[in-house]
């Protein structure tokens, strides 16, 4: 024991050195005894090694690179030596590693490593006294995980034989950081932190496999903002950015742990709901979904409350390749926008054919936008006081080559989704005024040419400099434009709204609401909005004379209307008793089949021509 010397005591403590190992022992009298038999054996078999190999040893332990010894080949992993820097790399003095497994270090909490195929790798290695290198992490004393590229070194005694196996240390933690920074950004969507389209579809492979194995059911959703391009449009992508944040956080918030949210792009976003045996479980994550879209959002100081529309295919259901069943769900979520948005539906195979004719659709529409194929009809509105025609309503039909005139009902849905409703709106307000400008040069009287705006168009930043632009190139007195908008589209951001119409109304156009009754909106809004007209809409009409409630409700805008003073017209009158009903209940104007269809600008000028005709008779009579 020559070369064990005593340092001190500390109370009942004994402190002593190894001058051979180089290692400091700390505790009471009879773990003492124990270290001493253990640094004997260590001592005598350090002897029997050779100088060469001790000197290795002496170099590896004044050596800057973080080093350990193990025994033999180390495939016990029981540590002989470690190094002042190695003592720096982990936290760990040697007095605690000495005779410790080395492996217990690759997880100080656990003992199960945070990387078990570099784990795997070095252990094979050791194993099979192979030199060699294995990436693994390895844990500080602090728990902070350190990656480590692990380099092998063997020590041979005189006879050849490995004594002892040298590992070297390189801390690649930063690197590996770094890297883990540019995986993460490869695989996750840089606005929301979502998973993008990449990890989407490892994602789904993974579960779809997992699920074969199980026979489980995947359950694919494919969600889309309603009208998300009108915030966009109307407040700028800054704020658009900002929604797409907060309903990310939400539908985390809405999906267990073992589901996947990815953002694929825009809008759109995919859920895989896995493990979906149980329909009312996952038909319930769909609905809090919904819900949780739903919930108000404060953007760019306005109050705004966003629906989603959702399709959902299913494993192995609608099949079993990941990208047919993204695809799948897709085409289910535009079937769920036909339906009226905020809902959702499930594939099936019929939305295939369906899906491929919209998508027809919308390539024929783009050109005939480029093409303008389009043309206007016009709807008289008649005043039920003198019969006359004193406005008409502008209507877009499409003359579709080698089909015919499309009504605006087939096209006008696609055309708001795909953006191009901002051209096409743009054109029918332009040739409106032109016509009827044309129809005042002609002599035929001054009417009120009613065009109808879109959801889109209405959030146009320039909505009102553009239609002044237009009444002033076509030369259009102003009060001969109305601008009709719906009860939804205003109640969609009324500040905004409100601020829109003040400023068209001081153009001097006229304003209503058509469609009322059908939507949304407070009552105790209307006298916010500087409108001049409302319509009744066409379903409360039709059972005028059969159903006693649509005529209460009738009866009741009407009353409203006038005591707000405001114009009434009613729409779809298409009897003689619906007329007389409401021109006995003092309704202004109505616009019906009764009267006229949708007539071309030529019949309709015809029409006025008769009109003038007869009332020039009539004064000649008088």
């Amino acid at each position: 024991m020559n070369n064990l010397f005593f340092i001190g005591m500390a109370g009942c403590a004994v402190v002593l050195l190894c001058a051979t190992c180089g290692v400091y022992w700390h505790g009471t009298a009879l773990r003492i005894r124990n270290k001493l038999h253990q640094a004997q054996d260590r001592i005598e078999g350090l002897e029997t090694l050779s100088e060469d190999l001790k000197s290795q040893l002496v170099s590896a332990d004044a050596s800057p690179v973080p080093t350990l010894t193990l025994e033999g080949g180390g495939h016990t992993g029981k540590i002989l030596q470690v190094n002042p820097a190695f003592e720096r790399l982990l936290g760990f003095s040697a007095v605690e590693l000495l005779s410790k497994s080395y492996w217990r270090l690759h997880d100080a909490k656990s003992g199960k490593s945070d990387d078990d195929d570099g784990c795997n790798v070095l252990r094979d290695l050791l194993g099979s006294a192979r030199e060699g290198s294995a990436l693994v992490c390895m844990r500080h004393r602090n728990g902070a995980a350190l990656w480590n590229n692990v380099q092998i070194a063997r020590v041979s005694d005189d006879k050849g034989q490995i004594a002892a196996t040298v590992l070297a240390h390189h801390d690649i933690s930063d690197f590996k950081r770094r890297l883990g920074r540019l995986e993460h950004e490869a695989n996750h969507d840089a606005l929301t932190g979502l998973a993008n389209r990449t990890l989407l579809r490892s994602r789904l492979s993974e579960a779809i496999a997992a699920a074969s194995l199980r026979g489980q059911k995947i359950w694919i959703v494919f969600i889309d903002l309603d009208r998300f391009k009108a915030i966009n449009d109307s407040l700028g992508h800054k704020a658009g950015d900002h929604l797409l944040q907060i309903i990310s956080e939400r539908l985390l918030g809405v999906v267990r742990d073992s589901d996947t949210v990815a953002r694929l792009g825009g809008d759109e976003f995919v859920t895989i709901l896995r493990s979906s045996d149980d329909h009312p479980v996952s038909a319930n994550i769909l609905g809090r979904i919904i819900d949780a879209v739903a919930q108000p959002v404060v953007l760019d100081g306005h109050d705004f409350a966003a629906t989603c529309s959702m399709g959902i295919s299913i494993f192995p259901d609608d099949g079993n390749d990941p990208e047919k069943l993204v695809g799948f769900a897709d085409v289910a979520m535009y079937s769920a926008k036909e339906k009226g948005r905020n809902n959702y539906q499930f594939y099936d195979a019929a939305l295939n054919q369906r899906a491929l004719a919209r998508m027809l659709l919308e390539a024929a529409l783009r050109t005939a936008v480029e093409r303008k194929e389009f043309c206007l009809h016009y709807q008289p509105q008649i005043d039920l006081k003198t019969r006359h025609i004193v406005g008409v309503e502008a209507l877009i039909f499409w003359r579709r080559p080698g089909v015919g005139i499309v009504p605006p009902a087939d096209f006008i849905g696609i055309a708001e989704e795909t953006g191009l409703i901002n051209e096409i709106g743009a054109w029918v307000i332009a040739e409106a005024c032109a016509q009827n400008k044309a129809w005042q040069d002609a002599g035929l009287g001054e009417l009120r040419m009613a065009v109808n705006l879109s959801p889109r168009q209405f959030a146009q930043q320039d909505l009102v400099d553009s239609i002044n632009r237009t009444l002033t190139q076509t030369g259009l007195s102003p009060h001969c434009l109305e601008i009709e908008i719906t009860e939804n589209l205003i109640m969609y951001d009324v500040e905004r709204a409100v601020k829109i119409l003040q400023e068209l109304k001081a153009s001097g156009i006229q304003l209503s609401i058509d469609d009322f009754g059908t939507g949304y909106s407070s009552l105790s809004y209307l006298k916010l909005f500087p409108i001049d007209v409302l319509k009744i809409d066409k379903s409360f009409v039709h059972d005028i004379g059969a159903d006693a409630g649509d005529e209460a409700i009738v009866l009741s805008i009407i009353s409203l209307a006038h005591s707000l003073k405001l114009h009434v017209i009613a729409e779809g009158v298409e009897t003689l008793s619906q007329a007389t009903f409401l021109e006995r209940h003092g309704c202004d104007e109505v616009q019906g089949y009764y009267f006229s269809r949708p007539v071309s600008p030529t019949v309709l000028a015809h029409m006025l021509e008769e009109q003038k005709i007869h009332a020039a008779s009539v004064e000649l009579a008088d």
